[in-house]
């Protein structure tokens, strides 16, 4: 009987805490563990390790074939004190920023039209349009607008054949020009999409309200649509920006001497110069340049967002 009683009153005092009696998991929890845990395995060995040892790479030294692991700062002194990469790494922010303002520029009116003027049974069809240049190679593109934009190519050939140029354009090849131009064709889904988005998520009685109250068109606009939509033109914004600076097949085929980019020096520095961490460096500071860019733009905008309420 007193055993008993004891027991009971431990059993009363027992405190259950979040995963089940006795400190085990309960049915849900280990159902719930065993879904995320794939795509954390799968997120740590394809994304955090390599940019772990991409980070420990950045603070070794390398002589050709002898690669010394004793941490030093020498790589990113010298990034910093090397003209050439920071003109590169400025030349790199410039075109990413170009590229991706005329990308969302050009994506805005696209992704409006469908929105705004489709009729619900052919959006499926414009957006199944839109994805049609994923279906050809990234590098076929580039070619394409290499041949399109060349100084015999089809763009100077159509303009002397109307006999609106006497000499071949020379601006719109092996430079940054070209880069930004065939930027913005390859990243324009990435950008009409989620704009797009945002667009549908409007809700259309508010834009009916805004022109009760005598509003003009394009004061519903700049006030209530496109206050609405900035959501997807910071997501179009920074999905096109963060992958156009890394770029280097683009530079490499169409930009010639005056468009190459801080990708290039990178592949330089890791297949070329076999100096690793050299190369490792320079991708931090280019990883650390996009992320305050990106952390400022977002600002910004909460900002913008917040003062529009």
């Amino acid at each position: 009987m007193l055993l008993d009683s004891r027991a009971a009153a431990r059993g009363a005092l027992a405190v259950p805490n979040d995963f089940g009696v006795h400190g085990g998991m309960d049915h849900d929890a280990r159902r719930g563990l065993s879904l995320v845990a794939p795509p954390a395995v799968y997120t740590l060995a394809l994304l955090v390790a390599p940019l772990g040892a991409v980070l420990a790479f950045s603070f070794f030294t390398q002589d050709y074939l002898t690669l010394d692991t004793t941490p030093t700062l020498a790589n990113y002194r010298e990034a910093f004190a090397e003209p050439l990469y920071m003109r590169l790494l400025l030349r790199s922010l410039l075109i990413a920023g170009a590229a991706t303002a005329a990308t969302v520029v050009l994506a805005f009116p696209i992704a409006y039209f469908v929105s705004f003027h489709v009729s619900p049974d052919r959006k499926a069809l414009w957006l199944f349009l839109i994805t049609i240049p994923f279906w050809t190679s990234y590098l076929l593109r580039v070619f394409l607008w290499k041949v399109i934009l060349g100084f015999n190519g089809v763009l100077n050939s159509g303009l002397m054949g109307a006999g609106i140029i006497e000499q071949p354009l020379t601006f719109i090849l092996y430079n940054a020009n070209a880069v930004v131009i065939t930027l913005a064709h390859a990243f324009a889904p990435f950008a009409i999409l989620p704009i797009f988005v945002s667009l549908e998520k409007i809700d259309r009685p508010l834009l009916e309200a805004s022109r009760d109250l005598g509003e003009g068109r394009v004061v519903t606009f700049l006030r209530v649509t496109l206050p609405l939509a900035m959501p997807g033109v910071v997501a179009a914004t920074l999905i096109v920006f963060i992958p156009t600076i890394g770029d280097y097949v683009t530079p490499r085929l169409v930009g010639g001497p005056d468009g190459l980019m801080i990708a290039n020096m990178i592949q330089t520095q890791f297949l070329k110069l076999n100096n690793a961490p050299m190369g490792a460096a320079l991708s931090v500071i280019s990883m650390a340049a996009v992320t305050v860019i990106s952390l400022a733009f977002v600002a910004l905008n909460w900002r913008f967002l917040r003062g529009a309420r």
